[in-house]
């Protein structure tokens, strides 16, 4: 079986061709991020267009480098949402008229599983598994049941933590994109434990028992910090690394300790031979919240799964992928699907309504 996948959520235009025995034939991805520096975040209009300019070039090119015809490929799988409106029509539109054309199935993908399965593409973990989701503008603790049966144990309450790193590295007068920024100048710090201590914020709800987050109240922090050190409108360099690396730092404990609990709570409501916390979107590139997952892991005896770093950003090769695993239970999805903005997991029954 092989699956097209088209991802155009939001400022990566991808696409892949994945067949089910986990072989990537082909893996486009074009980045939008030169067009959306300038204004210091996504303009969706821009990413819309520039999604409608290249999404066929690679599509065909995506084709010739996997070496297949048309009538190779078994289905063909788009976002459909959660995302910007724009650009989600555009590839699932592209999508729809390729299953269409060539009489073969169309897949709607929701955004968020695409990210949960994107770690079974390269090895076949078990259901069910933990799972914390960190991408864009989501921030959530999973159960991944079964190819879309998904079951939420905690949300931000507020900020998601990807906005969290792009909002404090925005304060801290840091270019676009902030969160891959603000990690660039924690790793510039020379002492993380003395800058905690220079410049310590709390942990967001250290003392409620249940999985949520909340983020917002640590980028207030981060605002009046900032505001103290400021000298004639600018952040001594010291400075400026120091308050990076114990933001970074805060956040990635913060996550560390909710996963604890969640994988206490893991064990006892599900018996499994193995333990597994899988971690994926784009907050999962960082290096510091992968290494405090890690050790949290080693402590509760889960394994600890994650994308590689090319696939925790947005990509086509994991809604190709997502595509394989709902065509190989039967889940196709009516031309009629419509594109969503908001998609939460728990809907994915509804997907065909």
């Amino acid at each position: 079986m092989i699956v097209l996948g088209i991802e155009t959520s939001c400022d990566e235009t991808g696409v892949a061709i994945i067949r089910d025995d986990r072989t990537i034939l082909a893996d486009l991805v074009l980045s939008q991020l030169k067009e959306h520096e300038v204004f210091g975040g996504v303009v969706p209009e821009i990413a819309a267009r520039s999604h409608l300019t290249h999404l066929d070039p690679l599509i065909k090119a995506a084709l010739q480098d996997a070496g297949l015809n048309w009538s190779d490929i078994d289905g063909f799988a788009a976002t459909s949402g959660p995302g910007l409106i724009g650009g989600v029509m555009v590839g699932m539109m592209a999508a729809k008229a390729l299953a269409l054309v060539h009489q073969k199935p169309f897949i709607g993908v929701n955004h968020l599983e695409a990210h949960v399965l994107s770690p079974r593409l390269l090895e076949d973990i078990p259901f069910p598994y933990l799972v914390l989701l960190v991408s864009g503008g989501h921030t959530q603790l999973l159960i991944a049941e079964a190819v879309g049966q998904y079951r939420l144990w905690g949300e931000s309450r507020d900020d998601a933590v990807g906005e969290c790193f792009d909002k404090a590295a925005k304060l801290m007068g840091l270019p676009y994109p902030g969160g891959p920024n603000l990690e660039k100048a924690a790793a510039t710090c020379v002492d993380p434990a003395k800058a905690r201590k220079q410049f310590p914020f709390g942990i967001p709800l250290e003392h409620d028992p249940g999985l949520d987050f909340s983020f917002s109240g640590l980028k207030t922090s981060v605002r009046n910090t900032v505001d103290k050190v400021l000298s004639d409108g600018t952040i001594k360099q010291a400075d400026l690394s120091a308050i990076a690396s114990s933001v970074q730092s805060t956040i990635a404990e913060t996550l560390g300790r909710q996963c604890e609990k969640a994988m206490k709570k893991f064990n006892i409501a599900y018996h499994q031979p193995k333990l597994s916390l899988v971690v994926c979107g784009g907050v999962a590139a960082n290096q510091t919240v992968r290494q405090t997952l890690q050790t949290a892991c080693d402590q509760n005896g889960f394994a600890f799964m994650a994308p590689p770093l090319k696939y925790c950003t947005d990509n086509g090769a994991m809604v190709a992928w997502a595509g394989v695993e709902m065509l190989a239970v039967g889940l196709t999805s009516p031309l009629s699907l419509p594109a969503r903005p908001r998609w939460p997991l728990e809907l994915l029954k509804d997907q065909a309504a």
